[in-house]
């Protein structure tokens, strides 16, 4: 039986040459990362006047990165603004009419697009899928009636609630106060019961996703003949709640572009379900996660789908649906179709917003755990790495070959930063007065380099404080129970960025990528839902 190399989870899928080939590049990222800080620390000792001079480079492309990302960063928080600020639904409204006029919002009209070609938004399904586990009624609800919420027609959407049959009878109890609640509310509304113990399966997201298409698309659009190029399919994490009009958002983006069925849709995640609630630690690691995703929708060379996000039916069909065995499936579903389609394929940004849980536990110890191992699985990423070299090689001469390799280097250059850039500046920095002996700090740079250092990272702090500035701007309205001294805590406790970016941040994408140079393959851990 030939092997779909684009399911491929791990090496221990493969034999032969290929396995081998595999475990090198699962290898390769945290090799890398700790290549890096090794030969840091060696020269340091060895040539420390080296390591120095390495340390102010270093500080300075630290300190034009700062700049790049904050400019990128106002940018996107302005489009971000200006889509939050259209009327989505009366431009689809005007699409309908024939009424391509551009009026600079966002907007252009492709000319091979779907609404040039007489597609209108009423002929659209938006098929939501939410899966969950162990989830509470109250997040299941809150996601729901902000789907009700949104204003898009409820008749054109089909909800997929997918249960995990390993939940137990709390799940089925669950799900039968939310059935009761919502089944009447949509244009079609279907509990998935995902199996225990499929052989091959990884007890995840994923998987239960996946079941859960199968399902709708047997029960729904192959019994009622629904046209498949006429559904949107949006997997969103069971407590996000979509910001009201982010339907049409989406389905004028949708009708809009060149080539629609070869693109995903990304909105903005911005961490604000129970942001005045949570240690200060997960709002500053959730504000950053949000910040990061501002940028990447601006360098959209760069942009990969993550957690909540929209695709074409089509583009899930013809790849056969997620895969059943990856922890980091969100982005997988991205590397998977841009190879399935030889590189023609891409991220289109939303500039719209969804909101999010911060990670939230029982106590203060308990979320800064939480907040660890959540943070290990999304740097568990790291495996799409020898996923995208390894299919690049098998299929090296159809793909894009340009683009292909663009992504790789994005990929390597992204997980080796958050795991060695922090850590560069805060320790290894310190390192050739620390272990130079007197080779180093009888030298005149031995005096000058803290003095360099602290210069350039104090101007970097400009960053620091724009950070501060968008994230009090993005907070949602102030809960009644709290104070104005609450928001300026908010502000003053980016100070601690520093500290976080290291403990949440570089030894967590450490953990994951030695455990994936040891093959000790990750499960998905879900991460706990507390308001």
């Amino acid at each position: 039986m030939a092997i779909n190399y684009l399911k491929i989870g791990k090496a221990t899928e493969l034999e032969g040459r290929d396995r081998k080939f595999y475990r090198f590049l699962e290898f390769f990222p945290g090799f890398f990362s700790i290549f890096t800080l090794f030969i840091l620390l060696l020269l340091s000792y060895l040539k420390p006047v080296w390591v120095a001079y390495f340390i102010i480079a270093f500080d300075v492309y630290w300190l034009l990165l700062v700049i790049y990302m904050a400019i990128f960063l106002i940018s996107s928080y302005r489009k971000l603004n200006k889509g939050l600020a259209v009327n989505w639904q009366e431009k689809c409204e005007r699409l309908r009419k024939n009424d391509f006029r551009f009026d600079g919002r966002l907007d252009k009209i492709s000319d091979k697009s779907l609404a040039r070609q007489g597609v209108f938004w009423t002929d659209l399904w938006q098929l939501i899928i939410l899966p969950t586990y162990s989830e509470g009624v109250e997040i299941i609800r809150g996601s729901l009636q902000a789907l009700v919420d949104d204003g898009y027609p409820t008749e054109k959407m089909i909800i997929a609630l997918a249960m995990e049959e390993r939940a137990g009878q709390e799940a089925k109890e669950r799900a039968a106060i939310i059935e009761k609640e919502f089944a009447g509310r949509f244009g079609r509304f279907i509990i998935t019961w995902h199996p225990d113990g499929i052989e091959g399966e990884l007890k995840g997201k994923g998987a239960n996703q996946a079941w859960a298409i199968q399902v709708v698309r047997e029960k729904i659009i192959e019994a009622e003949n629904l046209a498949p190029e006429h559904i949107l399919v949006s997997v969103f994490d069971i407590d996000t709640v979509v910001h009201p009009g982010y339907f049409f958002a989406l389905t004028y983006k949708f009708l809009s572009v060149d080539n629609p069925y070869r693109a995903s849709y990304q909105p903005i995640p911005v961490y604000h379900n129970n942001i005045w609630e949570t240690p200060f630690f997960s709002r500053i690691t959730a504000s950053s996660n949000t910040f990061w995703q501002m940028i990447m929708q601006i360098r959209q060379e760069s942009l990969v789908t993550y957690s909540s996000h929209s695709m074409t039916y089509i583009a899930l069909r013809e790849i056969g649906y997620w895969s059943t065995h990856m922890v980091s499936e969100d982005s997988r579903i991205f590397w998977h179709c841009l190879l399935h389609y030889d590189g023609e394929y891409r991220v289109e940004p939303l500039y719209y917003k969804v909101s999010m849980d911060v990670t939230h536990d029982q106590n203060f110890k308990e979320t800064a755990k939480s907040l660890y191992k959540q943070q290990r699985r999304w740097a568990w990423g790291s495996e799409n790495i020898p996923y995208l070299i390894f299919n690049t090689a098998k299929r090296w001469k159809t793909v894009d070959r340009g683009k292909l390799i663009s992504h790789i280097f994005i990929q390597i250059y992204g997980f080796w930063s958050w795991a060695t850039n922090a850590l560069i500046i805060a320790v290894i920095g310190w390192m050739p007065m620390l272990l130079g002996g007197n080779r180093f700090n009888s030298t005149v740079l031995s005096g000058n380099l803290p003095a360099i250092t602290q210069n350039l990272m104090s101007v970097a702090m400009v960053g620091l404080i724009l950070s501060a500035v968008v994230s009090s701007l993005l907070l949602p309205k102030r809960p009644k129970q709290y104070t104005i001294w609450k928001n300026i805590r908010m502000i003053l406790e980016w100070l601690f960025v520093p500290v976080t970016i290291i403990i949440f941040g570089s030894i967590p994408c450490f953990d994951a990528q030695i455990r994936l140079m040891r093959a000790k393959y990750m499960g998905f851990w879900v991460t706990p839902k507390s308001r």
